[in-house]
């Protein structure tokens, strides 16, 4: 089958190299023309497992194209993707401006009649906007061609989005003929072979349900990290409190891991963006505002630890190394990441930061630049060369295994602040070091 996707983003980049890698014929549309030369070179813009081998493979093997002209892109094929950012606006809304532009020019540039399907994350209501602008479009030629549309939202996590789409849980299409249904069922056929994860409903539905399953994802992260600064003033240790309650089916293991809060692309635009919708409908969204203003005020917990380490000392003869700088581990990504937080508070106190992560370091120069108080490194062990105090900000899987010897003998301060739980502090403190975590309670040496 053929399909065009609008947006070479996380989204439309990886859902047309795994559609293309099942044997569709996949044309993926981007306005960013040197972008897409880029991606007929087979360089690509994002870090994402797997992604990289898949789209030269599938690029070689002709059954996934690039352009940036949309003439050629809406010709291509009858069933269109539209998977462009939608940024937050001022007031935390999604701002619709490229999905409803991608919409117009699909109606200016359709031959024969279309299906549009939504598949960035936009509030409910936007399939309306997008059928309203495939129209008028089509209203202007005098033309009467007819547009169908569904909503198809993404469930994809950064740095597992290949295997997400590959193998997903469920595949939620919000869709109201039968002919579309169909057409999706084909579409999704090869992903579907083991068992039904195809979940029909209408189209409201389906936008409301990509907001409310971040929405609630971001809620466990921030009632788990209310929880971990509970148990830090009672004397509790939250780790001991996260088994207790994830034995329990119905609550689980999965975001209860207490930390320096979520960032990203994707819970808090779609947090804010859902507040939003309730404000504009007159519902406020207590539990959600609740949840932005916890993970917001939780990027700040290790840079307190830290102020809280050193009494109140300047900071200005101080230099930290610190592990893990995206929001996530297996991404670069660093949008409201929290070690950007951290690392900014640090400056502003005065402290030179010297940093590594897998992935994330062009970002960071790219944010930041050159400046003289960050030094990015090659490697964790190069971080730690003159450095004061270790803080740790992504759990990175070759994090795990430190070497506490090799910690005691090259942090001049003997400290460590985990953002990230990752080390069993009584084993830490056997090393002669001082250990903080989020929300271990007693275990947590107080300065």
């Amino acid at each position: 089958m053929k399909i065009t996707i609008f947006g070479t983003g996380y989204v439309g980049l990886v859902s047309g190299a795994c559609l293309a890698e099942c044997g569709h014929q996949v044309m993926c549309m981007d306005v960013d023309a040197a972008k897409i030369d880029s991606l007929k070179k087979g360089v690509i813009p994002i870090y994402e497992p797997g992604l990289e081998s898949m789209v030269g493979e599938n690029a070689k093997a002709g059954t996934l194209f690039f352009t940036s002209n949309p003439v050629e892109a809406v010709g291509f094929a009858d069933i269109i993707f539209i998977a462009v950012g939608t940024p937050p606006d001022e007031d935390g809304s999604a701002d619709l401006s490229y999905v409803l532009a991608v919409a117009s020019e699909i109606g200016r540039q359709m031959q024969q009649s279309k299906i549009v399907v939504t598949k960035s994350t936009v509030p409910v209501g936007t399939s309306d906007k997008v059928r309203a602008a495939v129209q008028a479009e089509l209203d202007k030629r005098g033309s009467s061609l007819r547009v169908e549309i569904a909503s198809n939202p993404e469930f994809l996590k950064e740095g597992a989005a290949v295997s997400d789409f590959m193998k997903p849980d469920r595949i939620v299409v919000g869709a109201e003929s039968a002919e579309v249904k169909a057409i999706m069922q084909d579409i999704y056929a090869p992903f579907n072979r083991n068992s039904d994860r195809m979940i029909f409903m209408d189209i409201r539905s389906a936008e409301l349900t990509k907001y409310a399953a971040n929405a609630m994802l971001a809620t466990k992260i921030s009632f788990m990290n209310e929880i971990a600064n509970l148990a830090e003033i009672l004397g509790a240790d939250i780790e001991q409190v996260r088994h207790g309650i994830g034995s329990d089916p119905r609550i689980g293991y999965q975001f209860i891991y207490p930390g320096i809060g979520y960032g990203g692309s994707c819970f808090p635009k779609d947090v804010r963006a859902l507040s939003q919708t309730g404000l504009q409908h007159g519902r406020e969204m207590r539990i959600l505002n609740a949840v932005e203003a916890v993970n917001d005020l939780q990027k700040s917990r290790l840079a307190e630890l830290v102020m809280r380490h050193y009494a109140g000392a300047s900071l200005l003869d101080k230099t930290f190394a610190v592990w893990g700088l995206s929001f996530k581990p297996k991404t670069d990504d660093m949008r409201e990441a929290p070690s950007r937080v951290v690392i900014e508070a640090l400056w502003a106190a005065g402290a030179t930061v010297q940093a590594y992560d897998p992935e994330a370091m062009d970002e960071v120069e790219r944010i930041y630049g050159h400046r003289d108080d960050l030094r990015l490194v090659g490697t964790r062990d190069a971080a730690l060369i003159g450095a004061d105090a270790l803080i740790i900000c992504t759990e990175w899987q070759h994090f795990r295994a430190a070497d506490f010897d090799n910690l005691a003998v090259q942090l001049a301060d003997k400290v460590v602040f985990d953002g990230r739980n990752m080390y069993d502090p009584a084993k830490v403190a056997t090393k002669g070091l001082i250990y903080y975590g989020i929300g271990r309670g007693a275990s947590v040496a107080k300065s």
